[in-house]
């Protein structure tokens, strides 16, 4: 990569060296770097040593309080968890910077020049993520607890880093998407720092079944499942497809984390009364390929 300059094509690594030029000549009063002693490298790493403590300790905590919690509670301690770590990230790097540099005013414009420039050509995909993660924070497309997709992932945020966040998917693997796909992804928000997420089941049946004994089923499933949350709506809508009638039975457990579990139960209650009913399914015709 090149960039034009008065009718000259100039590398971007000149462009660092000229810029710097000109902070030289602004006749720096010290230099940027100060005096690096042992001392100073074993107050960095303790500092470094104690920041990943810490924050794996904060982890650890906000992990074992949110589970013992009563469960409204939960969400909004493990949303938590990126303010505190972003915090001590922060401090400790401004601990560092005080520790190894020279923060005049000069310096300190060099200093961020230099970084961004650095920043732009080398680090722009990493700088990215960080921004998008940054912004995240306040824009909350998704937080620690919820369940969301992306591209093909769908799962449960469970760590929120400063680069990326972690989903449990429903096949228990660790999913890592780094930020930055916010700004060309659409992120699809089950619950949205909520405990209940809508589960919606599908149902399929014969054009002649009894539609209105179908409809009663699905809500005694729903309301006798000890996984429903009763406050919130239970709806069933129908669908005409050309070789069946959807039922979409529509309920909300009362832990979006037991999504499948409440899936099943659903299911399990539902296909027991249609059995005892006799009640039709859809049967497909067969398709016979000529040999």
């Amino acid at each position: 990569m090149q960039i034009l300059l008065s009718g000259a094509m100039i590398p971007p690594i000149e462009i660092v060296h000229i810029f710097l030029a000109q902070v030289e000549g602004r006749s720096l009063d010290q230099q940027a770097l100060a005096e690096i002693t042992i001392r100073k490298i074993f107050y960095g790493l303790v500092a470094m040593a104690i920041a990943y403590g810490v924050m794996s300790g904060i982890q650890w905590v906000t992990t074992w309080i949110s589970e013992r919690v009563p469960r409204r509670f939960r969400l909004l301690i493990k949303q938590s968890l990126p303010f505190w770590k972003g915090l001590i990230l922060l401090i400790t790097i401004g601990y560092l910077l005080t520790l190894f540099l020279n923060l005049s005013e000069i310096n300190l414009f060099a200093l961020t020049g230099t970084i961004a420039v650095a920043l732009g050509f080398a680090f722009k995909d990493y700088a990215s993520s960080i921004i998008a993660g940054i912004v995240a924070l306040f824009e909350a497309p998704y937080r620690v607890g919820d369940r969301i997709q992306i591209e093909d992932h769908y799962g449960e945020v469970v760590g929120y880093g400063l680069r990326s966040i972690t989903l449990k998917t429903p096949g228990d693997n660790a999913v890592t998407i780094p930020h930055n796909k916010t700004w060309t992804e659409a992120v699809s928000n089950a619950n949205s720092g909520e405990l209940e997420a809508q589960v919606a089941t599908d149902f399929y049946f014969a054009h002649d079944v009894d539609v209105e004994r179908v409809i009663e089923i699905l809500y005694q499933a729903a309301y006798s499942s000890k996984y429903t949350q009763l406050k919130l709506p239970i709806v069933v809508v129908m669908a005409e497809k050309p070789w069946a009638t959807q039922f979409k039975l529509r309920c909300y457990p009362m832990d979006a984390r037991d999504e499948f579990v409440y899936q099943t139960d659903l299911i399990r209650r539902a296909k027991q009364a249609f059995c005892r009913d006799g009640l039709p399914y859809p049967h497909l015709p067969m398709i016979h390929s000529e040999p």
